[in-house]
């Protein structure tokens, strides 16, 4: 460390799964961070993990390790129904906490761990990456640059038949699937790029039989403001150029449209013309296609909790804001089996 420079931040890692990885790897090509604990009740994964990324401090209780380990931050990276626990567990011990979506199993956990976060004085932020994808990035900064005035109308859309049950088995098995695990981030990208909901209007369906839960859903969204969108999902899309795991986004302003399409194309046409830009995710040396664009926005986001871990700052995505996106996940569960409108102030 040079003379002068911030000490590394200290984290750990609780639940070493599938998705971990791409975590870590963003952790290890951050200068100022370093993972010196990891934490699994599966010891062979437990043991597999620490060796391929040389983390020796290993446990397999959380409460041992918080007592143990002098940490700035946890990353929880487990499944949802744990979520509540480990986090009022690391807020008792006044650690600094990410966690993974969706950030509970039910609204009423979820503000039970907002309000511990903010008990302790902890910072706490969801791992609610899609909004930090290079494309998605790009988006918002046409939009904010006035390229094609006031949105006045949206649409999210992520459609694709690719096999996502090889590698994630589980998927398949749960009473709800592509609202709770891939629509969350389609909604949240429509809030971060149109503003808050209102209400939403749901209508789901299951395509594959060998499924349990929903894998298509559409939903209609009233935000803040008059703005109108759709954000619409699918993995019963099988499509001749599979685009998966592209998102794309089509925006009309008053003063021209703005559409993320195929390759990450973003054409912009407004008064001046037509534009077309290239804004496609580098790919990281410790990623590969086409997780790239996703593996990205890993690293993004957790540069972003550095920042304002150093800063004291609230992250964009802090428990506190995820709350609205993960409200939305619920009201459109509720509007799909009433078959009506949500309204999300009714929740």
């Amino acid at each position: 460390m040079q003379a002068g420079a911030a000490p590394r931040l200290r984290g750990a890692l609780i639940g070493c799964g599938f998705f971990a990885v791409n975590q870590m790897h963003g952790w290890a090509d951050l200068p100022d961070v370093e993972i010196v604990a990891l934490c699994d009740r599966d010891p062979a994964r437990l043991a597999q993990f620490g060796e391929q990324f040389g983390v020796t401090a290993r446990y397999q209780d959380a409460e041992r390790m918080l007592a143990t380990e002098r940490l700035d931050f946890v990353d929880i990276a487990t499944t949802p129904p744990s979520h509540r626990a480990l986090v009022e567990l690391a807020a008792r011990h006044g650690v600094a906490i990410i966690c993974q979506k969706p950030i509970a199993p039910t609204l009423e956990d979820a503000r039970a761990m907002v309000q511990a976060a903010e008990d302790a004085s902890v910072l706490f932020m969801v791992h609610e990456n899609f909004r930090w994808q290079t494309p998605i990035l790009a988006v918002k900064q046409a939009i904010q640059a006035g390229r094609i005035g006031t949105p006045f109308w949206g649409r999210v859309s992520f459609r694709s038949g690719y096999d996502v049950y090889a590698a994630q088995p589980y998927l398949a098995t749960g009473a709800r699937f592509i609202i709770e695990d891939l629509g969350i981030h389609s909604l949240d990208v429509a809030r971060f790029l149109l503003g808050d909901a209102l209400a939403i209007t749901a209508r789901t369906r299951r395509v594959n039989p060998a499924i349990t839960g929903e894998d298509v859903a559409t939903m209609l969204l009233d935000h803040v403001g008059g703005v109108t969108s759709v954000v619409d999902c699918s993995y019963a899309t099988p499509q001749e150029h599979e685009p998966f795991p592209e998102t794309f986004v089509e925006i009309d302003g008053e003063n021209g449209i703005l559409r993320l399409g195929r390759d990450y194309r973003l054409t912009i046409s407004g008064r001046d013309g037509t534009v077309i830009e290239d804004v496609s995710p580098p790919l990281l040396p410790w990623a590969s296609r086409p997780w790239h664009n996703i593996q990205e926005s890993v690293f993004n986001i957790q540069r972003h909790w550095v920042e304002a871990l150093r800063a004291g700052g609230e992250p964009d995505t802090s428990g506190r804001d995820n709350l609205q996106t993960f409200a939305l996940v619920q009201a459109a569960y509720l509007s799909a089996e009433r078959g009506r409108t949500v309204r999300l102030d009714t929740l």
